[in-house]
């Protein structure tokens, strides 16, 4: 019977670490997190243009009016801030299949170009990484730790990391479709009927993304020749592609409430995001 006694003093102390460990990490995650947002924030400029003018659409490829037409009204004052709440499954390895849950929050700042991505991927019960992804003033930012205080991975700064980090800002731009106007600084070129290239600029930074629209005139895929992601402990360049459905329309924008995500590897598609929206709330232009 004593030794069933320590035991069990034993299991409870361990029980007792493991929670002060969680929610210190989830504390000092909070914190750090909290001093990225600010940065975010502190990066806001106003944008020149605060008004969605239709005659802007005038030269656009037929696919991009079509588009434009649909998820916006004439008049309507341009996006500039999102904050989205998503679930959805993560794969954890980028050669095989270790699917989790996650939830996640994202803030959207849509100029200057910055988001911030704060996500909890539950690995077993009790036992979670915590990931943010972040674009701002022309820096990217990958952090992942376990229970938020022993780092798994980071990388950070300018190069592929900051490249890779903005075009995910402008990949997921169906969910802030204002940001996609010639007159927030996007440049549209004509591919065929349902598809078109489109090209924005950040300081250095000029990237381009094929957007494919479907027969309601939306977003249908996007896809990026080459962007660097974290394969062990090397950046992999490869392409890159996700998916949007679950169109809806939210403060008289229509945009999409599910997605998936992929790497086209040499061994064949890896997805690696399939998320969905579950709260959407916009800021808008003055």
């Amino acid at each position: 019977m004593t030794v069933l006694i320590w035991i069990g003093f034993a299991l409870g102390a361990i029980a007792a670490v493991a929670i002060g460990l969680c929610a210190y990490g989830a504390a000092r995650w909070a914190e750090s997190t909290r001093r990225v947002l600010i940065n975010l924030e502190d990066a806001r400029i106003q944008a020149t243009s605060t008004r969605y003018d239709t005659r802007e659409l005038e030269g656009l490829p037929a696919p991009v009016q079509r588009y434009f037409r649909t998820v916006l009204k004439d008049g309507q004052p341009v996006i500039a801030a999102a904050t989205l709440e998503l679930a959805g499954t993560f794969n954890m390895s980028a050669t095989g299949d270790q699917w989790k849950p996650f939830t996640s929050r994202q803030r959207v700042v849509t100029h200057r170009p910055g988001f911030l991505w704060d996500a909890k991927v539950s690995m077993l019960p009790g036992l979670s990484v915590r990931v943010v992804d972040s674009y701002i003033a022309g820096r990217g930012l990958l952090h992942a730790a376990l229970l938020g205080l022993f780092t798994v991975a980071e990388v950070s700064g300018g190069g592929e990391i900051a490249r890779g980090e903005f075009m995910r800002f402008f990949a997921e731009a169906a969910w802030y479709p204002t940001a996609l106007l010639p007159s927030q600084g996007v440049r549209w070129e004509a591919i065929d009927d349902r598809s078109a290239n489109a090209t924005i600029v950040d300081g250095p930074l000029t990237l381009t993304l094929l957007f494919r629209f479907n027969d309601a005139g939306l977003i249908d895929s996007f896809r990026a020749e080459a962007r660097g992601g974290i394969v062990g402990e090397k950046m992999v360049m490869a392409p890159w592609e996700g998916n949007f459905t679950n169109y809806q329309t939210r403060d008289g924008v229509t945009v999409p409430f599910t997605g998936e995500v992929a790497w086209l590897r040499p061994e064949g598609r890896k997805p690696y995001f399939r998320g969905t929206v579950t709260a959407l709330t916009y800021e808008f232009s003055p």
